[in-house]
């Protein structure tokens, strides 16, 4: 995969997107997958979606090929175990093809295609494939069963295993492909650069995008603050979701595409094109010496930090950023029969420590639970795991993960050179912060604070904020908790959208206690990584944001044009808007233009 960078840091991608738009849809490549009947003629001239991820492009469409579908004649069986042998040889294939494709990503992307392998060769997959062709299914057909009524389980089971469950409809057509040897489902390549259009994305085809080749992505479905986002916003690819019509376009139809507001335009004029890719160039000079620590205009510092996984430390410590605001540490934990030792986690955090020399480091700990399994943590069954025991409360079934976690932390951070910070997820009272606290004091760690995802923490934040060292706002579950809509699901992307008056409304609540009570209060989750959107957060309050490294420029670009008493003033524009959308255009209609026109 090229090397990522920020969407419009000008690279050799930019003169592809000039060449998109000069050569037209007359001159696109064949189509490489299933169109939909509409024409590029009846598509509307606009279409409207939510904007994902920043930048703009202009190009061809080119759609993700559709999914292959078993034959409507179904073959004799070869016998149970025959056909047995021949499902788990196919997922066994399919989860080979993530390992490799995995080898050479970095941070997230590796996680995820990890992640998938496992998947492939989960034994309970296996053992519903098995039922079904002792059933008298044949393979193709038993897999094809098998993980429709797996996925029906992930979905029921909400958060977290839902959004797997979109995971497992991908290794499901992989293998079926495989079996019946049709075309692996997956990206265009229609040997060109092109705008990428799908009803959704999984995250498998996400971490493969070729940055060179993909100039934006649309999608009919899809949330802002879903998985595939998170991984496209790090490539630094322009996104726009949960738009509508765009199941009506079709292959080589030219489209000029704006990650910033969410518009899609079909069949642009010379003049709308010359725009948005004047635009993108405007935005790459501007931001080329977006370098330093993060300040406002005025010089009241903001840290900028990094949202960071598994993945190699010492690329992420190459950024341009003041440290680590979200260290996730789940992948230690998850896909395993035992829980990792305290030495194997010493041994990964402080390598990560090491990196960050002379920077700050925030760990989150362990965010697991009923929504993110664990084979050796089991917390008993639960109606709704989405709500139940995870991150900070599976410490009440096991205490022994946190405190063994809280003392690897501790024996990293020795000698390190970094300042360590820990913070626990999922804290609902002001009592289970004192408790966490209490917890990081006893294993030597001397800064501990805890993440805002819970109306109730956010409510109730001047009674919090005096009992930890500082506070993290994770706007993607506090808005999907905050607005009652599943951010994995991606079937109401509107309610989702960061810029919701009511989930600003929690954020400058609570940012407002911090200034009182004279804590820190960061924000980590996907919010704090749109430029006009980071702006408002310091103006509730922010003192710290944390975001993918593309992200970084664009942000402390928006910051160093603002005065702190603009960011307030565009604060309550923000909270006064009767929705997103308006928040979000009465903010860029007041914002500097060296920052609303990015």
């Amino acid at each position: 995969m090229p090397q990522t960078g920020h969407p419009d840091i000008p690279t050799p991608r930019d003169a592809a997107r000039e060449g998109a738009s000069a050569e037209g849809p007359d001159h696109a490549a064949p189509s490489t997958g299933s169109a939909p009947a509409a024409s590029a003629s009846a598509a509307p001239t606009r279409l409207e979606g939510i904007p994902a991820a920043p930048g703009a492009a202009v190009g061809p469409v080119a759609r993700m090929s559709a999914p292959p579908t078993l034959p409507e004649t179904r073959p004799a069986s070869a016998g149970a175990e025959a056909e047995a042998d021949r499902a788990r040889q196919a997922l066994e294939r399919v989860a080979e093809q993530f390992d490799a494709r995995a080898e050479g990503l970095e941070e997230e992307a590796a996680a995820v295609l990890g992640a998938l392998a496992l998947m492939a060769r989960d034994p309970e997959l296996a053992r519903r494939t098995a039922e079904r062709t002792g059933q008298g299914d044949p393979a193709a057909w038993a897999v094809h069963a098998a993980c429709g009524a797996y996925q029906e389980l992930l979905l029921a089971a909400g958060g977290y295993l839902a959004e797997r469950a979109a995971d497992l409809a991908d290794i499901r057509d992989r293998a079926v492909a495989h079996l019946l040897g049709l075309p692996m489902p997956g990206l265009p390549d229609p040997g060109r650069p092109h705008v990428l259009v799908a009803d959704d994305l999984a995250p498998a085809d996400t971490v493969q995008l070729d940055t060179e080749q993909v100039l934006a992505v649309v999608t009919l479905h899809g949330g802002p603050t879903s998985h595939t986002v998170i991984l496209a916003r790090s490539l630094g690819i322009p996104a726009v979701v949960g738009c509508r019509g765009a199941d009506g376009l079709v292959d080589g139809t030219q489209v000029a595409v704006d990650g910033d507001t969410g518009r899609v335009d079909v069949d642009p004029d010379e003049e709308r094109s010359a725009s948005i890719l004047l635009r993108a160039r405007r935005r790459g000079e501007l931001l080329a010496g977006s370098v330093g620590p993060g300040r406002t205009a005025d010089r009241a510092p903001v840290a900028l930090l990094l949202n960071v996984g598994e993945g190699d430390p010492d690329e992420a410590g190459a950024h341009d950023s003041e440290g680590v605001g979200l260290l996730r540490t789940e992948f230690l934990f998850l896909e395993r029969s035992e829980p990792p030792t305290v030495a194997e986690q010493t041994a990964v955090y402080a390598r990560l420590f090491r990196a960050f020399d002379g920077r700050t480091v925030t760990v989150r700990t362990l965010d697991a639970g009923s929504d993110k399994p664990l084979a050796f943590a089991g917390t008993g069954p639960e109606d709704n795991p989405a709500l139940g025991r995870r991150g900070f409360r599976t410490a009440r079934v096991h205490p022994e993960l946190l405190t063994d976690q809280l003392a690897a932390i501790r024996a990293a951070a020795d000698g390190s050179g970094a300042r360590v910070r820990v913070m626990a997820p999922m804290v609902s009272t002001p009592a289970e912060a004192s408790e966490f606290v209490a917890l990081a004091r006893e294993a030597g760690i001397t800064e501990a604070g805890v993440m805002i995802e819970v109306p109730g923490a956010a409510l109730l934040a001047d009674r919090l904020l005096p009992r930890v060292d500082f506070v993290s706002i994770g706007t993607n579950d506090l808005a999907q908790y905050t607005m009652a809509a599943d951010r994995t699901l991606g079937t109401m992307p509107d309610l989702l959208d960061p810029w919701q008056p009511a989930l600003l409304e929690l954020v400058g609540t609570v940012g407002g206690a911090g200034e009182r009570s004279g804590r820190a209060v960061g924000v980590c989750g996907e919010a704090a990584a749109d430029p006009l959107l980071a702006v408002v957060l310091v103006g509730l309050g922010a003192t710290s944001l944390s975001m993918a490294a593309p992200a970084l420029p664009a942000v402390r670009h928006a910051l160093a044009h603002h005065t702190k008493a603009e960011c307030r003033s565009l604060a309550g524009l923000a909270l006064a808007a009767a929705t997103a959308a308006e928040a979000r255009e009465a903010v860029r209609a007041a914002a500097s233009p060296d920052v609303a026109d990015l």
